[in-house]
């Protein structure tokens, strides 16, 4: 048996008002398996122990199987989490571990064949007269997810339960996970920073910031069309370029992104999407470029729909099946300050929707809601106010390409940018190019 998970304007605020998760809005369907997607402290495991239990729902609904669930205890939600740390008892072997909550279940049932049939679904047969101080990291997360796979619960919760691994083991449980929750049927609810764990794994990705939801949808839906600079930029390896633009749109001229020393012709005849870039034009934007969108060619070899850069080779890193290449073009890039810390400035709690507030009031709410604070920083701050240091990598556009490539520092190489895979975003860090598929309901 597996079963629907609904949240409704969900929200967590502990004590002195701080909060930590901010009306948040999730259906999770019958089988799914859900990733919760963003940086530490970004709220994701608060979501995760609130469908558990372990945390109180402050404001909102959690749903299960339509049902009103905010008062359920944890014992009578019929869930089974996967903890970060393990949490095994060190007393007991992994028997023990694996058959403990089914004995506490039903003292009367002898655990025993369910405990066998899970350690050979996991291949952990040999481990289980073992105690966890006998076992290695990834023997011992293999047997807390034993523990939880036993109960055959309707629904699997897991807290980042593979970054306490080293890569090769997270890599070979990563696939694990995948293959048991796809032949177990279970709802799954997984909690990660690692976009690489979410984009091999779910169904569909949610990605958090400061406890507000930014976007949901299937992996490769989230990579394409990013909503915001966040979802860009947290998601894919290399991070995308994003690099500050003006809009050129003369009415008797090609319209440009003025790149500072260099520009981006935009193709003619002009796309729907670019048509509307229109409206922006003399202001600042954001141009979000993915490093296989951009190629290494001579000018001559130019593509329609590609427009030329020019880049002076600052840094180039051999990965082996290929070589990212980092390269100066005399722009200059669009900070995301809340990326690797992403709790935005505190804000007081909003108060419940009055019946009968105007549209405007509505937007303004909305608006907030979804950007969780400004995303990005276009804007220099005053010389009184310290620029906070941070760790930045040579040049300003990256470029992913193939590894017989034989490049040195101070080459200066054409560049082709594909058009078609071109975003822009606006000061506030909305995508507005690739325009959104749908324009907010008034009534939302």
């Amino acid at each position: 048996m597996t079963r629907a998970i609904s949240l409704h304007d969900v929200s967590k605020t502990y004590t002195r008002g701080v909060r930590v998760v901010d009306r948040l809005s999730l259906d999770i369907a019958p089988g799914e398996f859900l990733v919760l997607l963003g940086p530490s402290g970004c709220g994701k495991s608060t979501v995760l122990r609130m469908i558990a239990g372990l945390e109180e729902v402050t404001e909102g609904q959690l749903l299960l199987d339509g049902e009103y669930a905010n008062h359920l205890i944890p014992a009578e939600r019929d869930v089974a989490m996967v903890f970060q740390n393990f949490a095994l008892y060190p007393n007991m072997t992994s028997r023990g571990n694996i058959g403990f909550p089914l004995r506490v279940e039903n003292p009367g049932a002898d655990p025993g064949p369910r405990v066998d049939a899970t350690a050979r679904m996991l291949g952990i047969e040999d481990l289980l007269d073992r105690y966890p101080g006998q076992l290695s990291g990834g023997e011992r997360q293999r047997v807390a997810m034993g523990r939880a796979i036993a109960r055959h619960p309707s629904v699997f919760l897991m807290d980042e339960p593979l970054s306490n691994l080293d890569a090769k083991l997270r890599n070979h449980l990563r696939a694990e996970i995948a293959r048991l929750t796809r032949e177990l049927g279970v709802t799954t609810v997984y909690v990660t920073h690692d976009q690489a764990e979410a984009m091999s794994l779910g169904d569909r990705v949610a990605v958090l910031r400061g406890g507000v939801l930014q976007q949901v949808g299937s992996p490769r839906s989230v990579y394409a069309l990013p909503r915001n600079v966040f979802v860009a930029a947290f998601i894919g390896t290399p991070r995308i370029n994003l690099l500050r633009g003006l809009v050129r749109a003369p009415l008797d001229g090609a319209m440009t992104i003025s790149l500072g020393k260099q520009f981006l012709r935009l193709p003619e005849p002009l796309s729907l999407d670019h048509q509307l870039l229109r409206v922006q034009q003399g202001r600042e934007v954001i141009v979000g470029l993915r490093s296989e969108a951009i190629r290494i060619a001579k000018r001559a070899d130019a593509r329609p729909g590609e427009a030329v850069l020019t880049g002076l080779v600052e840094h180039v890193e051999f990965q082996g099946h290929e070589v990212l290449v980092h390269f100066n073009t005399g722009s200059q890039a669009a900070v995301v300050p809340d990326l690797e810390a992403p709790r935005p400035v505190a804000r007081p709690s909003r108060r419940r929707r009055r019946e009968g507030s105007g549209v405007l009031d509505r937007l303004r709410e909305r608006a907030g809601s979804l950007r969780a604070g400004p995303v990005v920083a276009l804007d220099d701050p005053p010389d009184t106010a310290p620029r906070p240091a941070e760790p930045r990598l040579p040049g300003d556009l990256v470029v992913r390409t193939t590894p017989d490539i034989d490049l040195r520092h101070g080459m200066q190489v054409p560049l082709l940018v594909d058009i078609a895979h071109l975003f822009v975003f606006d000061q506030h860090g909305e995508r507005i190019s690739p325009a959104p598929a749908r324009l907010p309901d008034l009534d939302e």
